[in-house]
């Protein structure tokens, strides 16, 4: 009986609190619009870049192939972590049920690994474009490129499965506040009042394959094109293959930068602050930014923007 009576009080969380960012009213309602606009631009962002991909035959290439799945990712990546945020700006702390924080996290932990494999599938484009020019058009062939974004997708949703089923099976028995503004792996094992070893196991190995895996194969590309653009006779050859590479290595840097000191650790994160302001540069900064970093000094994409909106 008191066995039953233990297990029952074990399992009494039904909601988390999501303490999201506690502090004056006047501050929040000055994020509060600050953050919604950050979310609305990048949803027109990257909008903008999947409907001008889409509808211009001069941008069916692989790279922007890549290009326009990363920006399609980018748009459901603020969209699973923005209106928990911004709801939490506007009421205060927020509750959520659990299973709309597993399926949250669900989501959350599938875009991430996806988005790491096709930043890892994007320095391979470029490092066939510039090491293999010859080979480029059977090697990123439209077979090929279908199913390095069709893995991606695919990988990211078999990874969160595996680590959303052992987060959701473990025991909360209070207290339920997550400090944090969406619902996150660490904050959650924080929580648990069960033995989380083998959970804090796989969550390690899945970031040591994906995260690490998927970091070495865009430094390994990098590396080569590095080599091969040093090699280069031409100042102007070396600068055109310099400046297709320089948006991808400053996205790839600011996203591992944020990502690897967070999920790239076998223990519990402590220092939850830091955490939640890693947490803003990959979940909002970066899905805004990534459109104007490669766009930027993208003349292709410049000239189709300009026929899109009629510009001399």
């Amino acid at each position: 009986m008191e066995t039953s009576l233990e297990l029952t009080n074990m399992t009494r969380v039904q909601q988390f609190v999501l303490l999201g960012f506690p502090t004056r009213l006047v501050i929040r309602d000055a994020l509060f619009v600050v953050f919604l606009t950050l979310y609305l631009l990048t949803l027109l962002e990257n909008t903008l870049i999947i409907y001008l991909i889409c509808s211009h035959s001069e941008l069916h290439k692989p790279m922007y192939f890549f290009l326009g799945n990363l920006s399609c990712l980018e748009m459901c990546y603020v969209s699973v972590t923005m209106p928990t945020l911004l709801l939490g700006l506007w009421t205060g702390p927020y509750h959520i049920s659990f299973v709309t924080c597993m399926t949250q996290l669900f989501f959350f932990v599938s875009l991430i690994c996806t988005e790491c494999t096709l930043l890892a599938s994007m320095a391979y484009d470029r490092y066939v474009a510039i090491c293999r020019p010859l080979h480029y058009p059977l090697l990123m062939r439209p077979q090929v490129c279908l199913g390095l974004a069709l893995s991606s997708w695919l990988g990211g949703l078999l990874v969160s499965a595996v680590k959303t089923k052992c987060i959701a099976s473990l025991t909360y028995c209070g207290p339920n506040v997550l400090n944090q503004f969406f619902c996150d792996v660490s904050p959650l094992l924080n929580l648990s009042c069960t033995h989380v070893a083998l959970t804090e196991l796989v969550d390690f190995i899945s970031a040591i394959v994906i995260f690490c895996g998927t970091l070495l194969v865009s430094l390994a590309s990098y590396s080569a094109i590095g080599m091969a653009v040093l090699r280069m006779p031409s100042a102007a050859a070396r600068r055109k293959a310099f400046s297709t590479c320089a948006s991808h290595l400053v996205v790839v840097g600011i996203f591992y930068s944020a990502a690897l000191f967070i999920y790239c650790r076998p223990s519990r994160i402590k220092s939850m602050d830091l955490n939640k302001v890693l947490s803003v540069i990959y979940t909002v900064v970066t899905p805004l930014c990534n459109p104007i970093i490669y766009c930027l000094r993208n003349r292709e994409v410049h000239t189709v923007l300009r026929k899109t909106l009629h510009w001399p």
